[in-house]
């Protein structure tokens, strides 16, 4: 009899409608947006603790009422290519409706360290890829900076390497991916003294974690060897070691070869490897000027001159005197470099292979605009994307794309009962990127609240005080990929 009566009250538990329980938040009359589902609609979204508990038509109710009508709700946006990692960046990011910035490109040299130093302290998720050019620079003997993003020029970056090197770089590498590194990032041009055959054993630790390679291809522009050899170079790694790969800014990489460089990735993609992309709506690039890129004949090889670079605080146009000065300091400066166009630009955003990811460092307009500069550019103004779409491009591609690495790909970029509450709540009249070229830290505007883990970090359009809700991502949760 008692058995009864407990499945009985069972049966009425499940039975109560969702508006009966009490979340911690609920975004109430949003028009809701899920690119994996198709949910196009005004609905509810419930929140307990950091997950999505529930999506509704119904009423329901909560602790915290956020009132959505007349506004998007969408996945909060996952920038898979964000250097800049310190407190003001993430700022930056999060009112550009970003929730979880990921240094993939390149990486970071130490995992362990970089995740203690943001733990408690991040208003946005956060994570890193192993870093191959400083694991380089270490089997060369070398000891790079810590402060710089990339390796300045020289034996670390220029010199072959032995057999002996090669396989101390994939110890090292090894040891980063076992500490969280989510794959490994590998800035080839910034290396050009690597073989084909170190690129390729570099490919092989990869491919025995089943994790992702995030790679700024050997050589961009038309000249051969360019972008379309150093794509068929990366391509060609992927399939015969089997390591998920991922080319980053395809815009400023391949520039005027880009249709053939996606057609290149469409064809590898239809044939079953695991092939992704990205790009940034911006037509200059910035890098370090004492990098890599800039060893001799790089104006060959780039198709620019030293009039298409400047200065990014001034935007003061370089000359071979001032070129020759920068690039002879060995302290490390960012320089802006013009060389592509917006027709270019505007035709790779709008390819359905291609995801957005930032590039963001200090000194671009793309840190602190590139999301919401897709809303209000190519949504609104221009109408070439729908926001679907859009939405599509910035949440679930790179969450499917991350989830290479660690399940919690499986969890981002969805607004689905059981997905992380990272939530962007944002005015489609209204949302725009603000930053420029001479002005590149004006946040953006149009974002009315951003979740983090359930916790609001945007309310009302002001940045909450003291709330740092940011979690780690890394492998300890097994890839998504099955061996």
């Amino acid at each position: 009899m008692m058995e009864r009566f407990c499945v009985v009250l069972l049966l009425l538990f499940a039975g109560l409608p969702v508006f009966a329980q009490n979340y911690d938040v609920v975004i109430r009359g949003g028009w809701v947006i899920d690119p994996e589902t198709g949910l196009d609609a005004i609905r509810n979204v419930a929140i307990q603790g950091h997950t999505i508990a529930a999506v509704s038509a119904a009423p329901m109710q909560g602790k915290t009422v956020i009132d959505a009508t007349g506004l998007v709700v969408a996945p909060g946006f996952i920038d898979l290519h964000q250097h800049g990692q310190e407190p003001e960046q993430y700022r930056l990011k999060v009112f550009d409706g970003v929730t979880t910035a990921l240094e993939m490109e390149i990486g970071a040299k130490n995992i362990n360290t970089f995740l203690q130093q943001r733990a408690g302290k991040a208003v946005i998720n956060y994570g890193a890829t192993a870093n191959y050019d400083y694991a380089r620079a270490l089997a060369l003997g070398q000891s790079p900076p810590l402060d710089s993003l990339l390796i300045p020029s020289g034996p670390a970056t220029n010199d072959p390497t032995t057999p002996a090197e090669v396989r101390q770089m994939q110890d090292r590498l090894q040891h980063e991916i076992d500490a969280g590194a989510l794959g490994i990032g590998m800035g080839i041009q910034y290396a050009p003294g690597a073989s084909r055959d170190e690129v390729l054993q570099i490919f092989r630790v990869a491919a025995r974690n089943h994790a992702p390679v995030f790679t700024h291809i050997r050589s961009s522009g038309h000249l051969d060897p360019g972008s379309i050899e150093a794509v068929s170079e990366v391509i060609a790694d992927a399939a015969v070691t089997g390591a998920p790969l991922h080319i980053v800014h395809i815009n400023s990489s391949c520039m005027k070869d880009a249709p053939e460089c996606l057609e290149m990735i469409a064809g590898a993609r239809a044939r079953g490897l695991d092939v992704t992309t990205e790009a940034y709506p911006y037509t200059a690039g910035l890098t370090y000027i004492n990098s890599a890129v800039f060893n001799p004949g790089w104006q060959r090889e780039l198709g620019i001159s030293y009039g298409d670079l400047a200065i990014p605080a001034t935007g003061e146009r370089l000359t071979k005197e001032l070129f020759d000065q920068m690039h002879a300091d060995p302290k490390p400066q960012f320089i802006l470099v013009y060389q592509n166009d917006q027709q270019t630009v505007d035709n790779i955003i709008r390819n359905p292979l291609v995801m957005i990811a930032s590039d963001g460092a200090p000194g671009h307009p793309r840190q602190a605009g590139t999301y919401c500069r897709i809303l209000a550019r190519y949504v609104r103004e221009q109408g070439t994307l729908t926001l679907m779409d859009a939405i599509r491009k910035m949440t679930l591609m790179p969450a499917e794309c991350l989830a290479s690495a660690t399940r919690t790909g499986l969890r981002k970029g969805r607004i689905q009962v059981g997905a992380d509450a990272d939530i962007v709540v944002f005015d489609l009249a209204t949302v725009a990127d603000q930053s420029t070229y001479s002005q590149p830290t004006k946040v953006s505007t149009g974002m009315r609240y951003v979740l983090v883990q359930g916790v609001p970090v945007i309310a009302h359009g002001e940045l909450q005080p003291n709330v740092f809700p940011g979690q780690p991502i890394t492998r300890t949760e097994t890839s998504a990929v099955v061996p």
